[in-house]
């Protein structure tokens, strides 16, 4: 394994992703993955179980059972949307799903140190997803980039400690518009999927 990298970091929905295992090998050495599911959980811990670094554990994202200031690094891919798979109208999440994202959210800033990140992956434009992010409670600025031609997705980081710009800030308090603005997308077209390569924390 490469240099030890000695972020701790944890990720939320973790499901039977190869992630944490490419992570590991790339030599981040502290990784706490969680998910909702105990048999998820026991047949990951047993597959890995050569990797000390990684550890484990059946968990509910809306309520985290680690204490404040935790971790360097929150990720999760695709979790968030899988949360929102039910919803139709992607302008308008429904109470009950707006409840939960919200609460999640704010378990991930709670646990993350100052300074922290909280890295989302996900197919939701920025558009849709800015605007859940965009919360002063949470107390965290937002960075977005696109990877990929033609289907795309993308990539936020939120950094703890940093404030809102005045434009997120905005979204926060004005409407939803069901216009789709032009983006200034920041495009990898070579080499798509190597993401991991580009985490610079």
């Amino acid at each position: 394994m490469p240099g030890t990298r000695t972020w701790i970091t944890g990720t939320t929905g973790c499901g039977n992703s190869s992630m944490s295992f490419d992570m590991f090998n790339c030599g981040y050495g502290s990784i706490v993955n969680i998910d909702y599911s105990v048999v998820c959980i026991e047949t990951m811990a047993a597959k890995h179980a050569h990797c000390p670094g990684l550890t484990w554990l059946q968990m509910d994202a809306r309520k985290l059972a680690f204490p404040e200031d935790t971790f360097d690094v929150v990720l999760e891919k695709g979790t968030l949307d899988a949360m929102m798979v039910e919803e139709k109208d992607p302008w308008n999440v429904s109470s009950e799903t707006a409840s939960v994202l919200q609460q999640v959210l704010k378990e991930i800033s709670r646990v993350l140190k100052p300074g922290g990140r909280f890295i989302s992956v996900t197919f939701a434009q920025p558009h849709f997803r800015k605007r859940l992010y965009a919360q002063e409670q949470f107390g965290w600025s937002i960075r977005h980039w696109s990877y990929g031609g033609g289907f795309q997705y993308f990539f936020y980081v939120l950094t703890k400690g940093e404030e809102l710009s005045p434009e997120d800030r905005a979204l926060e308090r004005s409407p939803a518009k069901r216009d789709t603005p032009s983006m200034a997308a920041f495009l990898e077209d070579s080499d798509p999927e190597d993401y991991l390569n580009r985490i610079t924390i």
